[in-house]
């Protein structure tokens, strides 16, 4: 893959980042077990990512970009 191919790509994830914020996943745990009673909780966790990351990713395919133009 060329450089120029990673860059959009490094700045596209950047600008996902940025807009998104954050990734969530869902546990289930067994809240009653007895006999033939069965009941589950489902828990949502959000993990938030910070803007900078973003930032920081799209910086990094602007260098890759400048780079590949001066090979």
């Amino acid at each position: 893959m060329s450089k120029t191919a990673s860059g959009w790509i490094v700045i596209l994830i950047g600008i996902v980042i940025l807009i998104w914020g954050s990734f969530g996943f869902k546990t289930r745990e067994k809240v009653v077990d007895v006999g033939p009673l069965h009941a589950s909780k489902d828990t949502t966790h959000h993990v938030p990512y910070a803007p900078i990351i973003g930032g920081i990713i799209i910086v990094g395919g602007i260098v890759l970009l400048v780079s590949s133009r001066k090979s």
